[in-house]
């Protein structure tokens, strides 16, 4: 058995870790290990694993990026599915392109971002992706998959529901523009980069500020942001707010966000341990691996937290983080 990394820093391992540099050693590979237990992962860096994986863990280690076409406004970038997510929005941003700067500082990598639509500061991949390469595990033939044939939701995507398991990223297209488009009314940004940054400007104001809340992942385990922000009713958020009126909210369609980490710190939750598990204690949003935690200490924290919420506020909240 072959330990898996994941940025939890978990002790799982798995029976075959199969790394490819091609989309024909992909396909070889495919052949190879058919009929076992395949799964395509990146970086780990938004898995939770529950114990050993019985199958063939498969990695993309193919991280080129070329121009596919371009025009006086806007260039579409093919970014291959292993590069690190950072280090395309860092290419981007030195020419000076506006789309990826308010991702920087995310971890994981490209492929991972077209299938969990990775988003932060008011931009999420979405926004940006024209098309996602794929190979299917079951032919080995190539799809590729518009926008529209993602269907992309909030931390969302085909890839995680209707088709899971079924195809694997090979590269993302990614509309670019050369004209300013920066988006700054999220998380007090603007106050931060002003009215007129450069997309540089922006990627070090949201690098800052996430350095600030988040852990370092060689430095204490964790898979970034664990629960998904809620979206509840217009009708039930006036009445919560009538009752917290310091509450921070975001008008999204479909009703009103309100931040998990609120949430979760307003339940007494932040900073709190159970197991090996910990409540990071700048950034309630983020669980930790503060002591040799098992999976089964984060699901178990994950579980009374979501518990907490739910019978205070009435409000559901969601693991982002994929249990496998």
């Amino acid at each position: 058995m072959v330990k898996i990394p994941n940025t939890f820093g978990m002790d799982v391992r798995t029976k075959v870790w199969a790394e490819y540099h091609s989309v024909d050693e992909l396909r070889t590979l495919l052949s190879r290990y058919r009929g076992e237990q395949m799964m395509a992962v990146g970086a780990g860096s938004n898995l939770l694993f529950t114990g050993d994986y019985d199958g063939v863990l498969l990695h993309s280690a193919m991280r080129d990026t070329q121009v596919v076409s371009q025009t006086d406004t806007t260039i579409d970038i093919e970014a291959q599915a292993g590069l690190v997510m950072d280090d395309l929005v860092a290419q981007t941003v030195a020419q000076g392109l506006w789309g990826l700067e308010n991702l920087s500082y995310i971890p994981g990598e490209v492929g991972a971002s077209a299938v969990q639509n990775v988003g932060a500061y008011g931009v999420e991949a979405k926004d940006v992706i024209i098309a996602v390469k794929t190979i299917a595990i079951a032919d080995g033939n190539e799809r590729v998959f518009s926008n529209a044939e993602c269907h992309y939701g909030y931390r969302d995507s085909i890839f995680k529901n209707q088709l899971k398991g079924q195809y694997i990223v090979t590269s993302v297209i990614y509309r670019l523009s050369k004209t300013p488009k920066p988006v700054l009314d999220y998380g007090h940004l603007r106050a931060v980069t002003g009215d007129t940054p450069t997309p540089q400007q922006v990627r070090e104001a949201v690098t800052t500020i996430r350095r600030q809340k988040l852990p370092e992942v060689n430095e204490i385990g964790s898979a970034g942001s664990f629960f998904k922000n809620p979206v509840v009713p217009t009708e039930q958020f006036q009445a919560l707010l009538a009752q917290y009126p310091t509450m921070p909210h975001f008008a999204v369609e479909g009703g009103v966000k309100i931040p998990a980490a609120w949430l979760i710190e307003q339940c007494g939750w932040k900073g709190k341990r159970l197991g090996g598990a910990q409540v990071y204690d700048k950034q309630p949003l983020v669980l930790v691996n503060a002591d040799q935690a098992t999976p089964q200490d984060v699901m178990t924290l994950a579980e009374q937290i979501c518990q907490s919420v739910k019978t205070r506020f009435n409000i559901t909240i969601n693991p982002e983080v994929n249990y496998i």
